[in-house]
C-alpha cells in the first residue's frame, strides 16, 4: 500500500474542514501546528480572534465553528494545487454569505508544510484590503484610502 501524496493529504483536508467535526479536523494537524494569517485581517478583527493560531485543537475549533459565525453557505473552488515534497500550495476562491446577507468572494493562497503526514504549519495570504471592504464596507481606519 502506498501512502498518500502531500497533495492528496491537503485535498482530503479541505473535505474534512467542510465536515465541521472538530476532532477529525484536529487529527489532520500536528499537536504544535501553527496557522498564520495576515495581522489584523478582517476575519480575525470581526470575530475578535487571533491571526496566529497555535495547536491542533484551537485551529480545528476555528475552522469548525468560529469562522462559521462570520461566513455562511461557504463554497471553495480550487484554482491551483501544487506540491513539492512536504510543501503544498493551494490557490482558491472562497464564496460565502456574511451575517447581513451580503456576498463575500475572495481569493486566497495557502502554503502548507507537512510533517509525518500531518499539517504542521499553514501560511495564509489574501487581499487584506478587499477582505476588509467586503466584511466592513470600508477601508481599515489606518489605510490611506479610508477618508
Amino acid at each position: 500500500m502506498t501512502s498518500p501524496s502531500s497533495k492528496d493529504l491537503i485535498t482530503r483536508a479541505w473535505r474534512v474542514f467542510a465536515s465541521r467535526d472538530v476532532a477529525e479536523i484536529a487529527a489532520l494537524f500536528t499537536p504544535d501546528a501553527e496557522w498564520l494569517a495576515p495581522r489584523h485581517n478582517a476575519t480575525a478583527v470581526a470575530l475578535r480572534h487571533a491571526d496566529h493560531m497555535i495547536g491542533a485543537e484551537p485551529i480545528a475549533r476555528f475552522i469548525a465553528t468560529e469562522m462559521r459565525k462570520l461566513f455562511a453557505d461557504v463554497t471553495i473552488t480550487f484554482a491551483g494545487l501544487y506540491g513539492d515534497g512536504p510543501t503544498v500550495v493551494v490557490e482558491e476562491r472562497m464564496r460565502a454569505t456574511l451575517p447581513d446577507g451580503r456576498p463575500y468572494e475572495l481569493d486566497y493562497c495557502f502554503v502548507f508544510a507537512l510533517q509525518d503526514g500531518r499539517i504542521h504549519r499553514v501560511r495564509e495570504y489574501m487581499d487584506t484590503l478587499k477582505g476588509w471592504r467586503l466584511v466592513f464596507g470600508t477601508a481599515p481606519p489606518d489605510h490611506p484610502t479610508s477618508s
